[in-house]
């Protein structure tokens, strides 16, 4: 890598305490490996401080609220600290207009107002600055004058509060970024159109932790431990993107099999006739430390998300997760993009029928030779080297 000794400040969309691996954090920690990296986490608002008071979330931040507050969270990792904004206005409500970003504004100096003293204390002078999917802060990078402004996208914005004021958020800052940096074709395909500095890194595996499913003395987590029979397992949140239909036909056509879901429940997007299914297990959600565990039951492993226009931007991680626990995946064909990754080695299917045919050929034809091919191609496509290209591309970018 040629990104060395530089300072990055990491502005992300989950907090530290998130209960799910992402991105956004894994960017940060892999980045600190040759780097200074600060991850500022998403500030909480009045609304969400409310909601959470007396909480392990609001506990664990105090002292470090406070506007005027410059102390840095140490974190596991070498080389990488944490940022507590303050708290700010609870302003997603308002209607998109001229009230809405006159307060986004002030939220943004407020946020900056604190960054910058953090900066000051620590002698932090000059900086890259790597917006990761925070799209709802767009002016803040104008406020700190980075050496170098890069956006990194990571999911269409399809919830209704994020795509409120979201949609003309995002399209401001690909458009004022020095490098954008896309987990999808779909997204890269997107934004090229407003930003020709834009470049393609998909999503990777924690081979490291994924890979852990392969020691013998690894215990199936307990959730999952008594189930008997061949159990078809998706990892991740259960939400819009799951093809429900699809599901539950393949899950009536194998009913002698359990298909666990394990992940949080998002219970708008759940039909409850699916709930109701007599082999259909929704666990709740797993810590990411866990997941080695839960995954380690599964004899087939899923990714079966909805075919449209949201999915073809989508690049999972669990993919190569799965892999990497030398697990055989089946999947739909949302994204035409992923079969370059896979080659051969994971079926992409278009309807209910395939799906349930590819779980049966998955449970008869399983070899050390196929558990091989599932290793490699993870090992090809681990977070150690996507992150190695983001940092290459940066560095090029700074050069020129």
């Amino acid at each position: 890598m040629k990104l060395n000794g530089e300072n990055i400040i990491v502005f992300g969309l989950p907090r530290i305490d998130s209960e799910i691996e992402s991105t956004n954090y894994t960017t940060a920690r892999l980045l600190a490996r040759y780097n200074k990296v600060y991850y500022v986490e998403n500030p909480l608002t009045i609304k969400d401080y409310w909601r959470l008071r007396g909480s392990e979330q609001i506990s664990k931040r105090k002292g470090y609220l406070s506007v005027f507050s410059t102390n840095l969270m140490t974190s596991d990792n070498s080389g990488l600290w944490h940022v507590i904004p303050s708290v700010l206005l609870s302003i997603n409500f308002l209607p998109e207009g001229w009230l809405f970003r006159t307060l986004l504004r002030l939220n943004e100096s407020l946020l900056a107002f604190k960054l910058k003293r953090i900066f000051r204390k620590h002698k932090i002078d000059s900086f890259i600055f790597v917006n990761s999917y925070n799209f709802h802060y767009p002016g803040l990078a104008g406020h700190l004058k980075p050496a170098l402004q890069v956006y990194h996208s990571l999911d269409p914005l399809i919830l209704p509060f994020d795509r409120k004021h979201g949609l003309i958020s995002e399209d401001i800052i690909v458009k004022k970024s020095d490098v954008v940096i896309c987990s999808s074709r779909q997204l890269f395909r997107d934004k090229k159109q407003l930003n020709e500095a834009t470049y393609f890194v998909p999503n990777a595996a924690d081979l490291k932790h994924s890979s852990k499913v392969l020691d013998p003395s690894l215990k199936i987590h307990p959730l999952l431990a008594q189930l008997n029979g061949p159990v078809i397992g998706y990892f991740g949140a259960i939400e819009r993107r799951i093809d429900y239909q699809l599901l539950g036909a393949v899950a009536h056509m194998h009913s002698d099999k359990i298909f666990a879901l394990v992940g949080p429940v998002h219970q708008e997007f759940v039909p409850e006739w699916f709930k109701s299914l007599d082999n259909v297990l929704l666990t709740g959600p797993v810590p990411y430390a866990e997941m080695p565990s839960v995954i380690k039951r599964f004899d087939v492993a899923l990714i079966p998300f909805r075919n449209d226009e949201v999915s073809r931007t989508i690049f999972p991680l669990k993919l190569f997760e799965y892999l990497g626990a030398g697990k055989a995946v089946v999947s739909t064909d949302f994204n035409p993009d992923l079969a370059e990754f896979t080659g051969e080695i994971v079926p992409y299917c278009s309807d209910a029928e395939s799906f349930a045919d590819a779980i049966s050929q998955a449970l008869e034809n399983n070899s050390e030779e196929l558990l091989a091919e599932r290793l490699r191609i993870a090992a090809l496509n681990t977070w150690e080297r996507r992150v190695d290209e983001i940092a290459d591309i940066i560095f090029r970018k700074m050069e020129n």
